[in-house]
């Protein structure tokens, strides 16, 4: 990229901003190139998703929207992803942007920290300076407050004899209360209220985080008097908090968290993740308990990857954040036989979303927690590994329990732990814990079978009729509205979009291509003469477009082909991951999406299949006509049925000029005929 264009860039996007303070900065275009430098958007996106290797690329789930089979792949190659799923791609930095929501100096500032830069700004003129917006703002504002709930429990007398000696006699270390940002909230009414205030924070924003109560007659902190837990999003930002009383006052909660935000999601976050992530990925497996104390001893105990539902019941937002990670979880669960029997409504939802799950609980009187404290790691590590039983042994002797030796009892179990296991999606998996089930319970395989097969008879007639219903309602829309003609294949559209992929991944390549010329042979007839010249790639299809004056149709492609033929005319090295970059969002998503399209046979594995795609490097020159060719084909063919449009049926109509058209551009398709059917088997590549 030319330094006067990326320095554009640099003013454009490169921005950060600070609402409380009178001066705003921006950071360096050195730091920037840093950054672009360093990161590898595998590594990036690794954080989030969990990747498997599929011939030269990755792929794995899509965290943007809900799919059991990989949709989402990662060119390392190309340094760029898409989401097949959603049309969503582009490279690390818009990973980032897009899956965390920050704006583009936040992406910076966490790929800069990840890969240990040291941040560089600038001061900022009174002219370049913007609004943040709301999210942006209220995210400062969780910052803030985390850093000064941690303050208070460090260096204030009130916060060390209170939260510090808590957290001391939870066993906690210094450093694992730094680790986890745990901090404290005075027992004053609007302590952190005025301080946030003081330092230019707005009030609004401290409302809609929910750390300030805003009632008619006063203002005060939400959280006033409690210890507190930093609750974090994936790539580690404040979403909210989670506050524990400590005093014995039976009119406040003994746990209380942030109010439901734009921010915070209590359904969709799980506690302690950005700490697992990488320990999940890593482990192939993810602990799930239920308090943020059990998350904090564990880590301490030297097992990272576990993550809390933090008090609430699991949901399938939930699951499906551990899924981008790991297909496997292990429950742990305290002593309590009737929390125990509560919790097994998470384990239907945890098979539901295609999930490997164990079971380990702990023993009488035990939680995570406490046997984390006082067991070695060595023998905490054998414990989960022996006791973790299969949720269907699990199930099985727990509910055994309480059948004992009454049949009416043992056969709303054994039906219970079919319902259990008509939520699996894998025909497979369920066969095998019909045969496991039978075993543990006695009961042949046969009855299991049919009453599974009642289920999801049930199960699918369920989903039949809400289809029928949608297909009703769908077609009184239909009616309402006008007949829309029948189409198959946009095949401008595919047109269009090859020629993109062209210019990006071969514009600049040399290749030699055929012309074809009229010269006077030695009679002085004119003759088609064939010559081999070379040409960069986007020249000639830049000359091959400009001589039948075709523009395309697509108005994104139109404005990426624009930009790209200027540029190439302009550069003569051309870096596309640095191009990708600098391109808005909406055209991002259009160029990576184009760019990964030959990606999408790694997902459906054809090699396996014995279908070989074609490589298009193996012939540039070839695929490059055909594409000129076709296009140049079709948009003649849409001239002649614009023409037959204008024949007038009347008898006494002249329609001689128009016919005359017709014809000479049907002599036109018919060349173009010839010239795809040399261009195809000389090479053979169809």
């Amino acid at each position: 990229m030319d330094e006067g264009r990326k320095d554009a860039l640099c003013k454009a996007s490169f921005l950060y901003f600070y609402p409380f303070l009178n001066k705003t900065k921006v950071i360096t275009k050195e730091t920037i190139d840093k950054v672009y430098d360093a990161v590898r958007v595998e590594e990036v996106i690794g954080d989030f998703v969990q990747l498997k290797r599929a011939g030269s690329n990755f792929k794995g789930l899509s965290p943007f929207s809900d799919e059991r089979t990989p949709s989402f792949m990662v060119s390392p190659v190309k340094q760029i992803w898409k989401d097949f799923s959603t049309g969503k791609g582009g490279n690390a930095i818009a990973f980032i942007m897009e899956h965390e929501h920050f704006s583009y100096p936040e992406a910076i500032r966490y790929l800069a920290k990840k890969y240990n830069i040291e941040i560089e700004e600038t001061q900022r003129t009174d002219e370049e300076r913007e609004a943040m917006n709301e999210r942006e703002s209220m995210f400062l504002v969780t910052e803030f407050a985390a850093q000064y709930f941690q303050k208070q429990l460090w260096d204030t007398e009130e916060g060390k004899a209170i939260a510090w000696t808590y957290f001391k006699e939870r066993g906690f270390t210094n450093d694992t209360i730094k680790k986890f940002g745990l901090g404290y909230s005075p027992n004053t009414w609007d302590a952190l209220t005025k301080e946030a205030q003081a330092k230019g924070y707005q009030l609004e924003f401290l409302e809609k985080t929910g750390l300030t109560i805003v009632g008619e007659d006063k203002t005060f902190d939400r959280f006033k008097g409690r210890v507190m837990f930093p609750i974090q999003s994936l790539s580690g930002r404040v979403l909210g908090f989670g506050g524990r009383i400590l005093t014995n006052d039976k009119k406040a909660a003994k746990y209380l968290n942030s109010p439901e935000s734009d921010l915070y999601h209590k359904s969709k976050v799980l506690y302690g993740i950005s700490h697992a992530k990488q320990a999940i990925a890593k482990n192939d497996r993810c602990y799930l308990v239920e308090g943020y104390t059990d998350v904090i001893q564990m880590h301490q105990a030297g097992i990272e990857n576990v993550v809390a539902s933090s008090g609430t019941a699991l949901t399938p937002d939930q699951i499906r954040l551990i899924s981008r990670l790991t297909k496997n979880i292990t429950v742990l669960f305290d002593g309590d036989a009737a929390g125990l029997r509560a919790s097994l409504r998470g384990i239907d939802l945890i098979l539901e979303e295609g999930m490997n799950v164990k079971v380990c609980s702990f023993p009488d009187g035990e939680d995570p927690d406490s046997f984390a404290k006082k067991t070695p790691l060595h023998d905490l590590l054998a414990y989960l590994d022996t006791e973790a039983k299969d949720f269907i042994q699990f199930k099985a002797s727990l509910l055994m329990r309480e059948a004992q030796n009454d049949p009416i009892k043992k056969a709303e179990l054994i039906r219970d732990m079919v319902v259990s296991i008509s939520k699996i999606p894998d025909r497979i998996k369920r066969e095998i814990y019909i045969q496991e089930c039978s075993r543990i319970m006695d009961i042949s395989e046969d009855v299991l079978f049919n009453t599974l097969a009642q289920l999801l008879k049930k199960e699918v007639e369920a989903i039949g009729k809400q289809q029928k219903e949608a297909q009703k309602a769908f077609e009184v829309h239909r009616n309402e509205t006008p007949e829309q003609p029948a189409t198959g294949v946009d095949i401008q559209h595919l047109l269009e979009q090859r020629i993109i992929e062209i210019l990006l991944l071969y514009g600049t390549q040399e290749v030699d291509f055929e012309d074809v010329l009229l010269k006077a042979d030695e009679r002085g007839e004119m003759v088609e003469v064939r010559e081999w010249n070379r040409y960069k790639v986007f020249h000639r299809i830049y000359l091959s477009l400009q001589e039948d004056e075709i523009e395309l149709a697509h108005p994104g492609f139109k404005q990426i082909y624009d930009d790209v033929i200027a540029y190439l005319h302009q550069n003569e090295q051309f870096d596309l991951d640095q191009y990708v970059a600098q391109l808005p969002p909406e055209l991002s998503a259009t160029v990576t999406g184009i760019l990964m399209q030959e990606e999408r046979e790694f997902l459906h594995n054809w090699e396996s299949k014995n279908i070989l795609v074609k490589d298009k490097v193996q012939g540039i020159a070839q695929y490059v006509t055909e594409t000129i060719l076709t296009l140049r084909w079709y948009w003649v063919n849409k001239i002649i049925d614009e023409l037959k449009k204008e024949i007038s049926p009347e008898a006494d109509s002249d329609n001689s000029n128009t016919l005359e058209m017709i014809v000479d551009y049907l002599g036109l398709t018919s060349v173009f005929s010839k010239k795809l059917g040399r261009v195809i088997s000389r090479h053979s590549l169809h």
